[in-house]
């Protein structure tokens, strides 16, 4: 089953296309701002959107099966990032690099049709205060930087895709308790023999079994933004996720998920085998702690195909372009940053400075 392709809207009142307007829930027109609201979405469409889907069932029968997204996709030649354009759209640059695209090298992608989506809450103005407010806070920043946001591009509003993942795991382990205990020592000191108490370490195997439960743990489907920056944007408020639909793309970007359901899964667990380790320590106890070997098994396991939105851009500063992002939901923002050698040279001076006091200081106590 294959969805339409991305509607045109036409504005009622100038013929102009319709886009989404962030926070308010509506179509409206870049030019004589004419809005059509969005229809609200039915409370059966809703649990719709966030129902999760089994994992294991999915990719061993129900492959090809459930909803899919057929589009004109287009890979960026330059950074590779694969963005889908709508049907009436013959060229555009690309959101991450701004090499131009042309829907001709477009191929026909199916893909599995997200189900859910956060629509863009952040206006492009509000991002473009985020980001300023951002860089008056970056520390060891050239004082000159503020002067060249007048640089800086318009910001592009991408749609990213994301899985989110849901299991239960049981594992068994075996490792070490730490119990500390003190030993006395004597050791000589100005031609006296002194005592004093030594910390020590003992021991103790341990074997066990803990088990731990996940809930939307979230996988970037992209490579266009860097792993930190994206993990930089979180959190994700995923309780306002809406029924998937054209309107809320509408104006918007939307990237193709470049990292598939099964692979996702591979990088979820990355992330939940922290979460396991972490509770083996505290299901041994003691002072501290060793993990000889673990062996996790995952089980229940769920997904969710969703979007969600971010403001992407760059600025120069020094003949240097720099990129930055922001989150469109919160307005929380990551991005490169060019740092000021005076600044730095200043901190690295000021901590000998203090390091160098506290010898002379200790020296005659």
């Amino acid at each position: 089953m294959s969805s339409n392709p991305t509607r045109y809207y036409p504005c009622t009142s100038c013929g102009a296309k319709l886009e989404f307007a962030p926070g308010q829930h509506a179509l409206k027109c870049p030019y004589c701002n004419a809005a059509n609201e969005i229809p609200e979405a039915t409370a059966e469409a809703k649990a719709a959107a966030v129902e999760e889907q089994d994992f294991l069932a999915y990719l061993s029968q129900k492959a090809g099966e459930e909803p899919m997204l057929e589009a004109q996709t287009v890979k960026c030649p330059s950074c590779g990032a694969a963005s889908q354009l709508p049907a009436n759209v013959t060229a555009d640059r690309c959101a991450f690099c701004a090499a131009p695209l042309v829907a001709a090298t477009a191929y026909t992608n199916r893909s599995i049709r997200p189900k859910a989506i956060v629509p863009f809450q952040i206006k492009e103005n509000d991002a473009r205060q985020c980001f300023r407010q951002w860089i008056d806070g970056l520390w060891f920043a050239p004082n000159a930087l503020k002067q060249a946001l007048r640089a800086e591009t318009g910001l592009k509003g991408i749609y990213l895709p994301y899985w989110t993942y849901d299991a239960n795991s049981q594992t068994p382990y075996i490792g070490e308790r730490g119990e500390i205990y003190f030993v006395t020592e004597t050791y000589e000191e100005d031609g006296q023999e002194k005592t004093r108490e030594v910390e020590q370490i003992r021991w103790w195997p341990v074997t066990g079994s803990v088990a731990v439960s996940f809930d939307n743990v979230l996988v970037p489907a992209s490579n266009s933004v860097p792993k930190d920056y994206a993990d930089g944007l979180a959190p994700w408020r995923l309780d306002q996720l809406a029924p998937y639909q054209d309107d809320f793309v509408s104006g918007f970007t939307v990237e193709a998920y470049q990292t598939g359901l099964e692979p996702g899964f591979g990088l979820a667990r990355q992330h939940m085998e922290v979460a396991i380790q972490q509770t083996i320590c505290q299901d041994i106890g003691g002072a501290q702690q060793r993990i000889i070997s673990m062996s996790p098994s995952y089980f229940d396991i769920t997904f969710k195909h969703i979007l969600l939105p971010i403001w992407m851009s760059s600025y120069r500063y020094a003949n240097k372009t720099y990129r930055f992002v922001v989150n469109g939901q919160s307005g929380t923002v990551q991005g490169e940053r060019p740092w000021s050698p005076w600044k730095l040279a200043g901190a690295v001076v000021a901590v000998v400075a203090v390091v160098v006091l506290l010898l002379k200081l200790t020296h005659h106590l």
